[in-house]
């Protein structure tokens, strides 16, 4: 069967894809504009990645692989108050765990001292200033959408003085807030990103990579656009959020002229760093959004901080780390972003669709196995109360090659509460009293007795097993209505099971009706434990091990808690969409 971790393979035999992005990447290398392709995925490391996130990751990697070139992996650590080693960590095991790995891994601070002297330069070109201006005042000299900016009353100083208060600001002479380095395009401009935009801010925070040599920090449309230049980016894909900012890009692109500033990208001979600057190209994309999650990076981390969930790999939050404990695979996001496409146009998605996508990978990929995750006992009265045996299971209807597996029996059984009912409802095809069902692999049984605790629930059921509907006799072709899963109670193992469902009861709780926030939507239903009983094949899997308990889902191992002798398991995915609120 295929490995749903492994790498994806080889696209050589597999159809075009076709989207506007792609055709691009296609004219461009026809034209000759380029002769080879160099993306780079550029997270933030102020949080953990989440399901939107795989879109870009599987696009950024995805058309550098199709089109012979190479990807970076590249952290946008410019703001360290925000930022975490923890982050930086679970970056790079999200990008591996998809299936990619990247050509060279970078940071934007590998690149301050070039940074620098970029804004040095544009000081000296005329193109920055150092403005003394609070915030506060930035933002009543910006203007509106309707009226003009003003310009600020320190614009026009000398190339020398804003060369001196630059270097100042450096060296870590002023406090936090006190001065920016401000572009100076036009404060005019339609585009409220061209009105003279911050390049640098003073902030006296330890970085985890640079410690405490700089006091001032990048901002990120700077640092972003000539990071993407000196690495020899040549298509830089983000969402459309940035597409109001791609003038900003261009600008700083145009103006630094990293290609023809070798004096600029020197420093990085002395950390080992190839120099390869070009201009490249900025191209917007929409977000992947789906109805009963949110995707803020600060609603999770409240969430998070909280205690709303148990953590940034919750098994309900949409995190990569999250959906992975939960049981999601890396083929299945992979389908997922082939499905919903590349487009210019952002929308709400129907949660169906990921969970559709899973459910068609494990189908494929993941080994049956029988549980029993509601039990109430079943006692053959006809069979030898010694009596043990081993029954034969495929492992996978639909795949020979899985092989198959032993399963014990013997006289006492555990099967599913609700797959009996002393008043079965109309169109019940399970088991009564007087009724028979037919024990998945293993013979017809009919209910004769029930028997109940001093609560008057029912504790037993007392059946009998039709000898000749076993496997192999005559009778075991004998037809019946219903067909039910069940394991041996002498060899099933106990297990935790975790029944996860939607972390949110409506499908867009962003959306801030009434008064309410999307904490008001939580679903207090979103996971439910209990003790279930499992076949020993399925205890006995390593952790993170996927598979179907027959007639009830798609499960996994947990990554972090299961062992053999404790096993613990999530459900990934109900098999059929029957969600109905909480």
């Amino acid at each position: 069967m295929t490995d749903p971790n492994a790498t994806p393979a080889s696209t050589e035999s597999a159809p075009l894809k076709q989207d506007f992005i792609r055709q691009i990447v296609r004219d461009d290398l026809a034209s000759g504009k380029h002769t080879a392709i160099k993306t780079r995925f550029p997270p933030e490391p102020n949080g953990y990645l989440h399901i939107g996130h795989a879109k870009a990751i599987c696009l950024d990697f995805g058309i550098a692989g199709e089109f012979g070139g190479v990807c970076n992996l590249r952290l946008d650590d410019t703001n360290p108050a925000k930022e975490d080693p923890e982050y930086v960590r679970a970056i790079q095991d999200d990008v591996n765990w998809l299936g990619f790995e990247w050509n060279d891994l970078r940071h934007a601070s590998d690149y301050f001292e070039v940074l620098y002297l970029a804004a040095e330069k544009l000081i000296r070109q005329g193109d920055a200033f150092v403005c003394d201006l609070s915030p506060e005042e930035v933002q009543a000299y910006r203007g509106s959408f309707t009226e003009p900016g003003r310009n600020s009353p320190n614009r026009d100083r000398s190339v020398e003085e804003n060369l001196d208060l630059f270097r100042r600001m450096r060296a870590g002479e002023f406090s936090d807030g006190a001065k920016t380095l401000r572009a100076k395009i036009d404060m005019s401009s339609p585009n409220m990103n061209l009105r003279d935009p911050a390049l640098y801010r003073i902030k006296h925070v330890e970085h985890q990579n640079t410690g405490n040599e700089w006091p001032i920090y990048p901002m990120y449309d700077f640092a972003h656009s000539l990071s993407d230049s000196v690495e020899g980016i040549t298509h830089s894909l983000c969402t459309l959020e940035f597409e109001d900012h791609r003038p900003l890009y261009d600008w700083c692109v145009a103006k630094v002229d990293l290609p023809n500033s070798p004096e600029l990208t020197q420093p990085l001979v002395d950390t080992g760093l190839p120099r390869e600057a070009a201009v490249p190209r900025q191209i917007e994309f929409s977000r992947l959004n789906f109805n009963y999650l949110v995707m803020s990076k600060r609603k999770l981390l409240a969430l998070v901080n909280d205690k709303l969930v148990d953590g940034w790999d919750d098994p309900r939050m949409p995190t990569l780390q999250g959906i992975r404990r939960r049981g999601y695979t890396p083929g299945a996001l992979r389908l997922m972003v082939d499905r919903v496409g590349i487009s210019k146009q952002n929308s709400l998605l129907d949660i169906s669709i990921l969970e559709g996508a899973l459910r068609e990978d494990l189908d494929t990929n993941a080994q049956r196995r029988l549980a029993v995750l509601d039990p109430v006992k079943v006692i053959l009265t006809n069979v030898d109360p010694s009596h043990e045996e081993t029954l034969t299971f495929a492992n996978h209807p639909k795949d020979e090659s899985a092989g198959s597996r032993s399963v014990p029996f013997a006289r006492e059984l555990w099967i599913e509460r609700d797959d009996f009912a002393e008043v079965p409802p109309k169109g019940f095809k399970r088991l009564t009293v007087g009724g028979e069902v037919r024990l998945r692999g293993a013979g017809i049984i009919r209910c004769d007795e029930v028997v109940r605790d001093i609560n008057g629930d029912i504790s037993e059921l007392l059946c009998t097993l039709d000898l000749e509907s076993r496997p192999g006799m005559e009778g075991s072709h004998r037809k019946v209505k219903g067909t039910i899963h069940w394991v041996s109670a002498h060899h099933a193992v106990p297990a935790v099971v975790h029944l996860y469902d939607r972390l949110f009861t409506v499908a867009n709780p962003d959306t801030d009706e009434d008064g309410k926030t999307y904490r008001d939507y939580l679903n207090p239903n979103s996971r439910r434990t209990v003790t279930a009983y499992v076949e020993p094949a399925a205890a006995n899997a390593a952790p993170e091990t996927h598979f179907q308990f027959e007639r009830t889902g798609y499960f996994v191992t947990d990554r972090y808690d299961h062992s053999p002798e404790h096993p613990v398991f999530n459900r990934a995915v109900e098999l059929r969409d029957s969600w109905q609120g909480a």
